[in-house]
C-alpha cells in the first residue's frame, strides 16, 4: 500500500471574535456604577468574570472592557483584563463596542456587546449567541426567558418603581424578533384563563445581551436613530426598523431574574436576589 503522509500543515484558526464589556462611569441615575460593589464585587467585576469565562466556553474569543474613565479603565487593569479607552461622546454600548472592534487589527467576525451593567447573565448564554450566529444567517442573536407567572409578576411590580427597567420581546415562531417594547407585551384579553392552563406566560423578558455580526455592528453604526428606538430607548429596534433580522435564543429562567443595574432600585434588587437566592455563578460561593 501505498504510505500516508500525514498532513503536519499548522491549523489556521479564523480571526477571534470579540466580547466587549461597555462601562461608563458617567450614569445619570446611578454615576460610578461599574464601581459600586453588590456584596463585596464590583459591578464591573462580576460582568467580566462571566465575559471570561463565556469566551473560554465558546472558545477562540478576546475579552475587551471600553470605557471612557480611567478610573474604570484602571480597575479593569487591576482585574487583569485588557481595556481600551473610547471617546466620552459615544452615549451607547454598541457604539463603544463598535469603538473597539473597528480598531482591531483584523476584524472580529463576531462581536459581543456585554453590558458592563449586567451582572446576572450566565456564560452559557455568551456561548450560545456565539454558536447561533456562527451558524445563522441572521444579522444579531439575543437571549430572551418565557416568564413564569410569578416572574412576570415581580417583573409588573419592578415597573412601579422603574417603569423603563425591563424590556419584553415578541418573535416568531422560528425565534426572529418580530418587536421590543418598555411596556409588557403582549397584551392579554383573558389572562386569568392562560394562568389557569400554562405554567408559563406567553411574555419573554428580553436579556440585554448582544451578538451582532462585524458588518451588521458596522452598518447600524452608520445608521441614524429611527423613530421607535428613539420613542423606546431601545437600541436594538433600529435593526428592525432597517430590516435587519434579530435572531432571539431562548433561555432558561433563572433565580436571579432582573434586567441591567440602571438605578438605585435595582442596586437594592440586584443585592436581595443574591440575599436570596446565592451567587449567581459556583465560582464566587
Amino acid at each position: 500500500m501505498p504510505e500516508i503522509t500525514p498532513d503536519l500543515s499548522p491549523r489556521v484558526l479564523p480571526p477571534p471574535d470579540l466580547i466587549v464589556v461597555p462601562a461608563r462611569f458617567g450614569s445619570s441615575r446611578l454615576p460610578g456604577k461599574p464601581l459600586i460593589e453588590i456584596a463585596g464585587r464590583t459591578l464591573l467585576s462580576r460582568v467580566v468574570a462571566i465575559a471570561r469565562e463565556g469566551a473560554a466556553r465558546a472558545g477562540n474569543v478576546d475579552v475587551v472592557v471600553a470605557t471612557d474613565d480611567q478610573r474604570i479603565y484602571d480597575h479593569a487593569q487591576d482585574i487583569g483584563c485588557a481595556a481600551v479607552m473610547t471617546d466620552p461622546d459615544i452615549s451607547s454600548g454598541s457604539g463603544r463596542a463598535w469603538a473597539v472592534a473597528h480598531d482591531r487589527a483584523v476584524a472580529p467576525p463576531i462581536v459581543v456587546n456585554l453590558q458592563g451593567d449586567a451582572p446576572f447573565v450566565q456564560p452559557a448564554l455568551i456561548e450560545a449567541l456565539i454558536a447561533a450566529l456562527r451558524e445563522s444567517s441572521c444579522s444579531v442573536a439575543t437571549p430572551v426567558v418565557q416568564l413564569p407567572w410569578p416572574a412576570l409578576d415581580t417583573l409588573r411590580q419592578h415597573k412601579t418603581v422603574s417603569p423603563f427597567s425591563g424590556t419584553t420581546c415578541t418573535r416568531r415562531e422560528d425565534g426572529r424578533a418580530l418587536w421590543f417594547s418598555k411596556t409588557v407585551i403582549p397584551a392579554m384579553r383573558d389572562e386569568q384563563r392562560l394562568r389557569e392552563r400554562e405554567p408559563l406566560s406567553p411574555v419573554f423578558r428580553h436579556i440585554g445581551l448582544y451578538a451582532y455580526r462585524f458588518d451588521a455592528l458596522r452598518r447600524f453604526e452608520a445608521t441614524p436613530p429611527t423613530l421607535y428606538e428613539r420613542l423606546e430607548g431601545l437600541e436594538q429596534l433600529r435593526f428592525l426598523e432597517t430590516g435587519e433580522a434579530i435572531l432571539t435564543v431562548a433561555a432558561d429562567a433563572m433565580p436571579h431574574t432582573m434586567s441591567g443595574i440602571d438605578t438605585p432600585a435595582d442596586l437594592a434588587m440586584a443585592e436581595r436576589l443574591i440575599a436570596e437566592h446565592g451567587e449567581p455563578h459556583s465560582s464566587w460561593v
